[in-house]
């Protein structure tokens, strides 16, 4: 079984460089040779690196370089496939560059060359002075095509970064093409993706008392969703983007909310004298979870929405410590932070198992976004007092992305953009 695992790159020139660090690959890659795209030169070569990066990334494949092949091909009757099977070699890649000025498109299609057939063709649309992104479209047919799996290199990350100021940033998937949607001297604080990831909601203390602000990441255009002057917190969003669930200490402690965002009506969701907080939704929006200190140790609860009267009911009992959780993208477990031997690591749990399924072994980890394809974690850590991202898979894979300047925390990655 081929292991999945995602390497994601950051770089922020101004504030935090982050540095790929391989700590675990997988076992047995696919061996993929990508013929460069023929038509225009310098748009072949550059997508076809940003291709490899993006396959290279992932940990899951080898790359051949066109000059150890044995022959290198433009066309599909070119393809002598024994000059690819003695380097055993497990699929071909091949496509051209059609332009129409400004108007670009790529055809690719792969071979499968054990079974010695096309098993794809296809043809991707760029966006004028959009090539990064059309290369990460043709990345995410190719790593679907060969693992089976939805890839996510046109995906993008949120996470702040605290260096002299605070900064929320958004990048690609591999870190580059980096903006900044915010800059303040006051703390930044729990960014969340809308359902279709084209707004994010964050807390901000830039007028000295708390605000969820909601801004639209194209226009980056903003407007307040609540205020309130005691602490407000960990903002989420419904799947069908009508809701927002925030913790909020009206009352002086610390309890569950939902805000409809239309209306801007407050509903209480939880009334307990212990902390109640970090709340999110399940796919579906029937249920909400959240951490709550009321058993006398942080675990973590649901409520299901779809109930009047509905109870909380604790869905975590191992440890004495598990916190800031979220659902699988399919409903079929939760991952979260747990307590272990007082370290704190990412964990999962299945819903249809008993026990908990440990991830990371660090000191610190905290504060775990999942990718889309449920493939992936990146999460906070601490290491000597410096804060960094690193990242697991669900089968175990690691890899961490140190910074070299700064501190770097709360990631947060987007649904599918496509």
């Amino acid at each position: 079984m081929k292991k999945l695992f995602l390497l994601v790159f950051f770089a922020n020139s101004l504030l935090s460089e982050l540095v790929l660090e391989i700590t675990q690959g997988t076992e047995d890659p696919y061996k993929v040779a990508i013929i460069k795209f023929s038509g225009d030169e310098n748009l072949a070569t550059y997508i076809d690196k940003i291709i490899r990066s993006n396959l290279l990334r992932t940990g899951e494949f080898k790359l051949f370089e066109e000059e150890d092949l044995l022959s290198v091909v433009n066309h599909e009757n070119e393809i002598i496939y024994n000059d690819f099977k003695i380097l055993d070699i497990d699929f071909l890649i091949i496509g051209k560059i059609l332009s129409d000025g400004a108007n670009k498109s790529v055809e690719y299609q792969i071979f499968d060359i054990q079974k010695g057939s096309k098993v794809r063709t296809s043809t991707v649309y760029g966006i004028p002075n959009k090539d990064r992104q059309l290369s990460h479209y043709i990345s995410d047919g190719i790593y679907e095509e060969i693992t089976g799996i939805k890839g996510v290199s046109a995906t993008k990350i949120l996470y702040v970064t605290e260096y002299k100021d605070f900064k929320l940033m958004v990048a690609d998937a591999d870190g580059k093409n980096e903006q900044v949607l915010l800059q303040s001297n006051q703390p930044i604080i729990s960014p969340a993706w809308s359902p279709d990831s084209k707004k994010v909601a964050y807390v901000s203390f830039e007028t000295g008392i708390a605000k969820v602000f909601i801004q639209d990441i194209a226009s980056g255009n903003r407007e307040i969703a609540i205020e309130n002057k005691s602490l407000i917190s960990s903002p989420a969003w419904s799947p069908d983007g009508k809701f927002l669930s925030l913790t909020m200490y009206q009352d002086g402690n610390a309890e569950i909310y939902i805000l409809n965002l239309k209306n801007k009506n407050l509903t209480r969701l939880t009334n307990h004298y212990s902390i109640d907080t970090e709340s999110v939704w399940s796919p579906q929006g029937s249920k909400i979870m959240f951490t709550s200190g009321r058993s006398g140790s942080p675990q973590l609860y649901e409520i299901n929405l779809r109930k009047s009267n509905s109870k909380p009911k604790r869905i975590t009992y191992e440890g004495n410590y598990n916190a800031k959780g979220s659902f699988l993208p399919n409903n079929e477990g939760i991952i979260f932070v747990h307590r272990a031997d007082d370290r704190f690591q990412i964990a999962l749990k299945y819903f249809d198992e008993n026990f908990i399924r440990p991830l990371t072994d660090a000191q610190m980890d905290e504060s775990p976004s999942i990718s889309p394809n449920g493939n992936v974690i990146v999460y906070a850590i601490k290491d000597n007092g410096v804060g960094m991202l690193s990242g697991v898979t669900l089968s175990g894979a690691k890899f961490r992305l140190p910074a070299q300047v700064g501190q770097v925390r709360e990631p947060a990655w987007s649904g599918f953009l496509r």
